[in-house]
């Protein structure tokens, strides 16, 4: 019979049969037949076979119309699913709990408030206003909107609620960003799912609340492949990135196997970590496991190896990509500024731009970075001057930083002074920062002070800005200055408290390190070693800088 056989074609030649065969015949007048052609078109992506099989149609049922604005929906034309809804009221059809969810969706896709309200009021008319999967629809609906009244309010009249339905308010009350009420609802559910306790560990790490995160996690009864990835995901965005390779190896002593939203984001933890090792291992591990390298882990991989000093290994990785979006453009770019090779990063944005990939703000960062490091002023203006002109972008602080931080290191302080003064919004301290550190360079003390005095005001507990003013009139002598500004510290209570760290990885083991931090198992050995290499300065004649904290 045609309507089993067409569920086992496998390619699109026998789908282009069966359409042409179904438009001849007469069973074009077979809904049941119909409604399986279509989805099959929907499995295929060939809306396009759906349509011209549809038009073919005399006399639809709501099936075949629902099947047809469920794959306008499903592959990004919410418009016509829309459309074909009102010519099914025009054709006298009545709706379904179908066709209600796919229309939601559709509403959601458009971004489109008023038509969703408009499909509010038809599911009303229609008497859907109690039933539990449209209504979960619709509340989800308005959280996407940020309507959290509208959702509860439809959350409340529902007669009965399922797992699916509390999990869904659940999500809104999270995307509002309230996680007592959240929290409250979890805690009265009689029964939670996988999937409410996965809802709960994101909305605590999108808040960064790891803590409360974790301790959920560790009371989940079961776990799933979401759950794993959620909770790696939560410490990588959180910056506890060796927390996020313990709980990788962990879900794989457990047998779980990782997918590829898992693999993007641990290599991307090795990426901030700077191990190497580990990384190609996870690397090795993902081309064994027979992953596809798509652009997410291919992009990852990528900024891993740039990030992790081997850049062409790096570039490797992205000339054997077969699709290419602006993320992996964007590693590239970044990798190639951060290494130094300026030329070589405007060159491949501009074989980007011949990629006709269109570039966002990341990539001028990098282009930005790119023409600070090799020193190139004049191209650094035009290529800010281009985000907005060419581009459409508006240039954020981060985009000021760079262009403050290009002009200041060419000794150009007065231009990156005036740059800031005339910025649409406050200037943070990346970009008082910045102008500080050129006046560094130039002995520029009279802008210097000026960068400072905001400095405080932005961070008054801060103490490297007033040492770094101590130590600019420290090399001119101007030792009164110097007793000023240490004399203020010591007023203020200002000092050093949060002291930098660096990790160095070896045998697969990252170990992180503190300024004086003795917390080490191997710190007596470590600080005796400091201490005979201090000696051996010593004796070759090193002298520390005048005037360095």
């Amino acid at each position: 019979m045609l309507s089993t056989k067409v569920l086992k074609y496998s390619g699109i030649t026998e789908l282009e049969r069966v359409c042409a065969s179904l438009i001849k015949t007469n069973a074009k007048r077979d809904s049941f037949f119909m409604n399986q052609f279509i989805s099959a078109c929907s499995s295929f992506s060939r809306i396009d076979y759906a349509v011209l099989a549809f038009t073919h149609m005399e006399n639809p049922n709501v099936f075949v119309y629902n099947a047809m604005i469920r794959g306008f929906v499903q592959y990004g034309y919410p418009i016509h699913a829309l459309e074909l809804y009102m010519n099914m009221l025009r054709d006298k059809v009545l709706p379904t709990s179908y066709t209600f969810s796919s229309l939601i969706k559709a509403c959601i896709s458009l971004s489109s408030l008023g038509f969703g309200e408009a499909v509010h009021g038809h599911i009303w008319k229609n008497g859907f206003n109690a039933h539990v999967f449209v209504q979960t629809a619709l509340i989800n609906f308005y959280s996407n909107f940020r309507r959290i009244r509208e959702s509860k309010k439809v959350f409340d009249e529902m007669p009965e609620k399922d797992a699916f339905a509390l999990t869904t308010m659940i999500s809104a009350h999270i995307r509002a960003g309230d996680m007592n009420c959240a929290r409250i609802l979890f805690e009265e559910m009689p029964e939670r799912n996988i999937a409410t306790w996965n809802t709960m560990i994101d909305g605590y790490a999108r808040l960064g609340n790891v803590e409360s995160a974790e301790l959920l996690f560790t009371q989940m009864p079961t776990r799933d492949i979401i759950s794993w990835t959620t909770m790696i995901t939560c410490y990588s965005q959180n910056k506890k990135f060796r927390e996020a390779l313990a709980v990788f190896q962990e879900m794989t002593m457990n047998g779980i196997n990782p997918d590829e939203v898992t693999m993007s984001t641990i290599i991307s933890a090795c990426a901030h970590l700077g191990a190497l090792d580990l990384g190609k291992e996870i690397h090795h591990f993902v081309m064994q496991q027979g992953f596809d390298i798509d652009v997410y882990i291919g992009s990852a991989l990528i900024d891993m190896y740039a990030k992790c000093g081997s850049l062409d290994t790096s570039l490797l990785v992205f000339y054997k990509l077969r699709d290419k979006n602006l993320f992996c453009w964007n590693s590239i770019i970044e990798g190639l500024a951060v290494h130094g090779y300026a030329e070589e990063a405007l060159l491949m944005f501009s074989r980007m731009e011949e990629d006709k990939i269109k570039p966002n703000g990341v990539t001028f960062i990098s282009v930005l970075s790119a023409c600070t490091h090799a020193g190139l002023v004049e191209e650094g203006r035009r290529r800010f001057l281009s985000m907005t002109n060419k581009y459409s972008i508006t240039p954020e602080v981060e985009h000021y930083g760079c262009l403050v931080d290009l002009l200041s290191k060419a000794g150009l302080l007065e231009d990156a002074l005036e740059l800031i003064k005339g910025m649409k919004f406050k200037p943070n301290s990346v970009i008082w920062g910045a102008l500080l550190g050129g006046c560094k360079i130039y002995r520029n003390l009279k802008i210097a002070q000026v960068a400072v005095n905001e400095l405080i005001e932005i961070e008054p507990n801060n103490s490297g800005y007033y040492n770094l003013l101590v130590n600019m009139y420290a090399e001119v002598h101007r030792w009164g200055e110097v007793a000023k500004i240490r004399a203020t510290m010591k007023e203020l209570g200002v000092e050093k408290r949060c002291p930098g760290s660096s990790w160095i990885e070896m045998e697969r083991r990252v170990h992180q390190f503190a300024a004086s931090d003795k917390s080490h198992p191997a710190s007596d050995e470590i600080y005796l070693l400091l201490a005979e290499l201090d000696g051996q300065l010593k004796l070759a004649g090193y002298v520390p800088e005048l005037g360095s904290i």
